[in-house]
Order: structure tokens, then sequence, then C-alpha cells
């Protein structure tokens, strides 16, 4: 028997009544067992199908085994009663409906399910014409997002619903390792929030959180109020309470406050401001705590340079905070404008309010500023950015200068099919409080003829490059003073200040040509290993390089520095970063690479490089002790990467110095991705007089809820442990609790810092205590195997309310 009218509204709103809103897409569910709290009613056809936006426009069927009609005003439909509508299925026993009074009753096995929930309760009703419903007796299950609970009795009224004595949990009902339970709960669908009253979360059978009344929302929209509180206890702070207070002002922006409590120290408030618009977005936030105790709890936490406690006058002022703002405004398709501005109260803020050994890494905060544009053949901007110092350790001279603006432009287009020409050019202001400042203007056209076939490549390439300065008198008068004494002593003679004047120039120039050429071959085989197909390479290069000698000893060094040797630097044709210093060049780089590449799933399985610079005559451009490089030839560069398996990866460089038959750099890295999510990290690095480290780290999974991670970071020059880490986890499908203990260096002090970090993660809920897996995706990689695959963070910072550093990108929701 078939009929039509309406759907009876039930209680479509019991996902949505729930305060379970984290998104839980990135959550493990792997060790949940296959089981159905409401299952699947597969006794109607057609089966539900479309989805939410289509269900206004689609007509209700209804089918029974029996239809009695009381004078046209009543139906009652028996057996196998059944309504359907686009994804929406409803079954009852007995359906009773009032055609006069548009009121109806739904009795036995009640039963509904859509494309996102499963719904069963024992009895329903009410009237459509009030619209207005009871239904009793009520168990759920989401079927989107895991979750699943109950209600003694649910209330509907319009957009108004309550839910009388309700619970969710994402655990299966066999396995209850948390739940919450709510006395009573007020959803308003309309405003998209709902009320919870007498609220407690159970980890097991055990209470251990009671909320009499809190609000939160039940759909994406955002809405002002609490969000979850920062609980932790320090020796430092003593107990800490952080208690974000979310404000929805508008559509495209929103802020949000975060007043703290640290019983050792006072009061401060936080916030962020959030803005969103056609054309950009941006964020800013700060910290303001007015009265910091910590200076006079502590006073000898708060040394100089030399490690020596400073008087208490020179202590940081009670009153402290912070600002960042970040913001980038689109003014076309090919100029836009962008600012990371940041800003600390004082030198030991970065040590008093960072969480951790990475917040307080950065020695300076950066702020930068400028307009941007980008177009087929070029890219230019204009910008200017500032240090300040952020490292007690440390001095204002330490500090780089601040471009104060920089103004560049580079243009490269193909004029044509075998000739390209262009130019890069930058034009900067220097200024630095304690070393005086210059201007710089720096030119370098050039023109090249890509030649290139099928299994060769010819670049020949002549450039010009021009630099020219305007120096402050102060810092001329430095160089003229640093060159007079050098003269003084190649020569034998007594210094004086009257040689000063000798070398004394405001405005030094650069004018030099440089050429290059850069060619190689590649030739490529198949090959069989082990019934394995594969395409082995060969792939030889030489590149040459001249460019002549121009003594730069007039010219200071605001932005450059010897660069890292390394596989790049073989083939560049300054061996300096920045424009202060052009290293004069006659040699010629020769290098070998191979690679090993599976042809049925495209993995590089090896991969090898070796290389060497061959000097044909001295190098005599340097900067200030830096011995000059002699005729002859390299260290030896080698790089490789070895992948046996899915499994495993190896790789290494290493440094050869013929001349002097000793080591340069060696460093090993071991990849071993064990089952599951289990990894083991083993590293080596040397670099000769600098550094020698090994670092070893792990994830190991005992069985499919307990796994052990671990770290021991360790410097042999230093003799002394950088970081030691050991914790233990355990997970179910549902909960998962971290115990981590951490010993890492202060790189500041040199103190050794101790920490013990408990965390409670409900699945699908919220996370209980520290951020432990944070401190773990840092120190071990691949603790997250998405993490393998992560193009490392830019080098601008900017801190969170904590200090710690943080993403800059607004969030795209927002």
């Amino acid at each position: 028997m078939r009929n039509r009218l309406r759907l009876l509204p039930l209680p479509l709103c019991i996902a949505l009544a729930m305060p379970a809103q984290a998104a839980d897409e990135n959550e493990d569910w792997r060790l949940c067992p296959i089981e159905d709290v409401v299952p699947p009613f597969a006794g109607a056809a057609p089966a539900p199908t479309g989805s939410v936006e289509q269900r206004a426009v689609q007509p209700t069927d209804i089918e029974g085994d029996t239809l009695e009609a009381n004078q046209g005003t009543e139906a009652i439909f028996q057996g196998n009663v059944s309504l359907n509508r686009g994804d929406q299925l409803l079954h009852t026993d007995k359906l009773i409906y009032s055609a006069e009074t548009e009121t109806y009753v739904a009795e036995g096995n009640v039963h509904y399910q859509d494309s996102a929930m499963r719904v069963i309760a024992e009895r329903a009703e009410g009237s459509q014409k009030n619209d207005t419903h009871t239904i009793e007796d009520v168990r759920y299950q989401l079927t989107e997002r895991r979750g699943n609970g109950g209600a003694e009795r649910i209330e509907l009224k319009g957009d108004q619903g309550t839910l009388v004595h309700s619970t969710y949990s994402t655990c299966s009902p066999s396995e209850r390792a948390w739940e919450l339970r709510a006395r009573r709960i007020d959803v308003d669908s309309a405003e998209g929030f709902g009320v919870a009253r007498g609220a407690t979360l159970r980890l097991g059978k055990v209470p251990v959180m009671y909320m009499p009344w809190f609000m939160f929302p039940v759909d994406d929209r955002r809405r002002s109020g609490l969000l979850y509180p920062g609980l932790s206890l320090s020796g430092r702070n003593g107990f800490d309470y952080k208690q974000p207070i979310y404000l929805n002002l508008a559509p495209n922006y929103d802020a949000t406050l975060v007043p703290r409590i640290m019983t050792d120290r006072g009061e401060s408030l936080g916030g962020e401001f959030r803005w969103l618009y056609e054309n950009g977005s941006g964020q800013m936030s700060g910290n303001w705590m007015p009265t910091d105790d910590l200076p006079d709890h502590d006073p000898s936490r708060y040394t100089d340079a030399n490690g020596v406690v400073i008087p208490r006058d020179q202590m940081p002022d009670k009153d402290r905070g912070q600002f960042v703002l970040n913001a980038t405004h689109n003014i076309n398709s090919k100029w836009y404008a962008n600012a990371n501005l940041g800003w600390i109260s004082d030198v030991y803020y970065l040590q008093d309010f960072s969480n951790s050994l990475y917040g307080i890494s950065a020695y300076s905060v950066h702020s930068d500023a400028g307009l941007y544009g980008r177009g087929r053949y070029w890219t230019a901007g204009l910008m200017a950015d500032h240090y300040q110092l952020a490292d007690y350790t440390l001095t204002e001279a330490n500090l780089p200068y601040d471009r104060l603006p920089r103004a560049y432009a580079r243009w490269a287009q193909p004029l044509a099919t075998w000739l390209e020409a262009g130019v890069d050019s930058e034009a900067v202001r220097f200024q630095h409080d304690e070393k005086g400042g210059g201007s710089r203007l720096d030119l370098k056209p050039y023109i090249s003829m890509p030649l290139e076939g099928a299994s060769w490549f010819l670049l020949p390439k002549l450039a010009w490059r021009y630099t020219g300065y305007q120096l402050d008198s102060d810092i001329a008068a430095t160089v003229a003073t640093s060159r007079a004494q050098q003269f003084a002593t190649d020569n034998g003679i007594v210094y004086t200040p009257a040689l000063d004047a000798q070398f004394y120039d405001r405005t030094p120039t650069r004018s030099l040509p440089i050429a290059s050429l850069d060619a190689g071959l590649y030739f490529d085989r198949k090959t069989t290993i082990r019934g394995d197909h594969y395409l082995h390479t060969l792939e030889p290069r030489i590149y040459y390089l001249n460019a002549p000698f121009r003594n730069q000893d007039a010219i200071p060094l605001f932005d450059t520095n010897t660069m890292t040797f390394s596989w790049g630097q073989l083939f560049r044709d300054n061996r300096y970063s920045g424009a202060d210093r052009q290293t004069d060049a006659n040699q010629i780089t020769v290098a070998l690479s191979t690679r090993l590449i599976n042809e049925e799933d495209g993995r590089e399985r090896l991969s090898g490089s070796i290389g060497q610079i061959h000097y044909l005559d001295s190098s005599r451009v340097t900067i200030p002790g830096e011995p000059p490089v002699e005729q002859g030839k390299s260290a030896w560069v080698a790089d490789a990467s070895f992948s046996p398996t899915d499994r495993w990866n190896i790789s290494a460089a290493y440094q050869w110095d013929p001349k002097f038959g000793q080591e340069e750099l060696s460093s090993l890295r071991v990849r071993y991705l064990l089952k599951d999510s289990g990894i083991v990290n083993l590293g080596y690095r040397y670099r000769r007089d600098l550094t020698e480290q090994a670092d070893f780290s792990f994830l190991y999974p005992i069985n499919n809820t307990w796994s052990v991670v671990g770290r021991y970071y360790y410097s042999f020059l230093d003799e002394k442990t950088l970081e030691s880490l050991a914790g233990v986890q355990w997970e179910s499908c549902c909960l998962a609790v971290r115990l981590v203990a951490r010993r890492y260096l202060n790189d500041r002090s040199g103190d050794l810092n101790n920490s013990l970090q408990v965390e409670f993660e409900l699945k699908g809920l919220s996370s209980i205590g520290q951020d432990t897996e944070r401190v773990l995706r840092r120190a071990i990689l691949g603790y997250d195997r998405d993490d393998l695959y992560l193009v490392p963070p830019s080098s601008v910072q900017r801190l969170n309310n904590s200090g710690d550093a943080a993403n800059t990108t607004p969030d795209p929701a927002l």
C-alpha cells in the first residue's frame, strides 16, 4: 500500500546537539571494532539516495502492510511502515496520522537513517501544525563522523530542541573509555548553538570533569563563547590557567581574548584579531602583563652576555608584553603588499614566556613590510626590515643590519630561440645603531645562450657586475682604520692614525665581468636487478667560471658571508652570500651523478653524486679572518641516497680535502619505517672544527595499543647531551594517553631543563593536559608520517600568546 505525505520531522538535531565539534578526519580509528550501535536498516526499497540539499524538492513515499481510515480524518498504517524521501528513511511498526489535526504517533521500533546518521527510538509523537515533537528512549549513531550516544527524551519545537539525560562518545559501547553525559541540552539550530547543563566527562566510570553550564556550537557557524581552557603546573609560573574567549565579531573578522592567571607571577591578557576580505587577510596578536613578579622571585635567571647576574635596576620592567602583525593585501594580479611585524618588551621575554626550547631559539625578532610584484619575465619588490635583539647572551652588535629600505628587480627574457638576456638589480640602504650604515647599488646584467638536446645541454653565460656604495662617515672611518692597520702589518711599519686618510673612501665601487660555461650529458640504459626493471642514468657535468680579481677591502660587510661549501656551491658564480664580495675565479668543476629509477613505480632507489673544483688560479678575494683560496683542488663533495625498500632510506654526505688529507664533513642519516606508524631515525653529522653530533630517535609500537618513544641528541665536541626524551603511549579506539619525560638544553644559559608532560586525547572531542604531540613531532622526524613529506617552514617566525613559535597563516575557514 502506498501514499504520499510530508516526512515526519524526527530528531535530526541529535548529532549536532553534542559538544563534539572538533574535526576528526585526521583521527586514527583503526583500533575501533567493527560495531554498529545502530545497524543500518535495509528493509526498504528503494534504498535512500540523494543529499541533504535535495530533500526539500523531493516527495515522500509511504508504504505499509495495511491501511485503516477513520472517516477520512485519521490514517493508521501498520506492519513494516516505511517513509522514504531522498536520503531519508523512516521505519516503524505502527503509524497513526490525523489529517485534520496534523498530529502523528509512531510506535514500536521507530528507526530513522539518512546520509549522516542513524536513530532508533521506542516512540515518537507530535504535531506538524504546531511543529512540536517528542521522541522517547533514543539511541543514535553518526555515519559521516564517528560518534554515538543516546537520550531519555528529545523534545522539538521548530528550531528549538531539548535533549534530556543525553550521552555522547566516539567509543564503541563495548569499550566505553570515555563518555560525555549531560542532564539537559537545549539546542537552537537556527542560531547554531547549544547549551548544556549538568555536563560530566567520564573516563571509564570515573567522573573527571563537571561543567554546570557551557555553550557550544552545533554547526560550522562561529559564535562567541568560551573555548577549552589551558591548565599547567610549573616551577616558573606555579599554577597556570588560561581561558580563551572567542568573539565572533563579523562574518569576515573575529577575535580571541586569553586572560591568564599564573599564581607565582600574576595576571596577563593575550589576544588575537583576524580578518579576511576579498583582496587580503591578516591577523594581529599580542600579550600584556602589567605586573610580572618573576624578576623579584627569581632574580638569578637574569644575567648579561657573560653569565653575570645583572643589578635589579637593569632587570626587565614588571610591565611586559609582545605584539605580532601578519597581513597580506593583493593589489592586482601582479602586485601584493605584505607585512610581518613583531615586538617584545625586553630581551628576556622569550626566555620567561616560552614553554619550550623551540620558542627561545631565535636570537632576534624580525619585522618586514613591502610591496612585491611578479610578471612573466620579471620580479620586483620594495621593502624594509628591522631586527630587535631577543637574546640576552648577545649584544646589539650581533644583530644584522636593518634595510631601510630595499628595492630589487629581476628581469630575464628570451630574445631568440637560443638567446636570453636579463638583469639582477638591487638598491638598499643599510642602518645599524652601533655600526653606522650606508647605501649600496648592485647591478648584474647578463646574456646567455641556453642550448640543449635530448641528451645534452650547454649554457654559456656572460655577466657584468657593478656595485657602488655611499657610506656614512663613521663606517668609512672604521674601514679605513682596519685597512691602514693591515697595511702597516704587511709592510712592517708602525701604524699611526695618520695612515687612515690614505684609505678613507666613502664611495667605493667594484666592477668586473663574470663568464661561465655549464655543460652536461645524459646517458641512460635499462637494466634488471633481482627481477626488477630499472632505468639507470649517468650524468657527467662540467662547469667553468672566470672572474678577474678586484680589490674589495674598502667595501664593508653589510649582509655578506661565506656560504657553506656543499654540492650546490660547485656550480655557483660566487662563494659569498650578499653583494659585498664577488669572488675572483678561474676554476673548473667536474661532477658526475647517477640514478637508479624503478620503472614500475617511478621511485628513485639509488642516487649518487661526486664533484670537485679545480682552482686554476688562486682566489684572492676574502672576508676578514678567511684565508685565500689557493691554486689546486677543492675538497671532494659526495652525496648519496639509497632506498632498498619502501621502509629503508639511507643518505650520506662526505667531503674530503686531498690537499690537507683530512675530512671536512661527513653525515649519515638512516630511517627505517616500522609496521603501522613506527619509525627509527639515526643521524650523525661532523664538520671540522665546528660540530660533531649524533641523534637517535624512535617510535616503536609494542602492540596495537602500546608504544614507546625516545630521543637522544648528543654533542661530542661539547661532551654534553643536547636533548634526551623518553615516553610511553597507550592508545585505544577513542582514547590516547601520552607520558613524556624530557631533558633539554637551554641554548642561552647552557643549563638543562627537565619536564614531565601528560596528555589525555579524547578522539573526536579534545585533549586534556600538555601538548605532548607537538614536542614529539619536533623531536622525532616521522612521528607523524605526513611530516616526512612536508616542505620546511619559512624562517620568518611569529609567536603565539605563550611565546612559542606559531604558524603565520590565517585560518582559511575564517
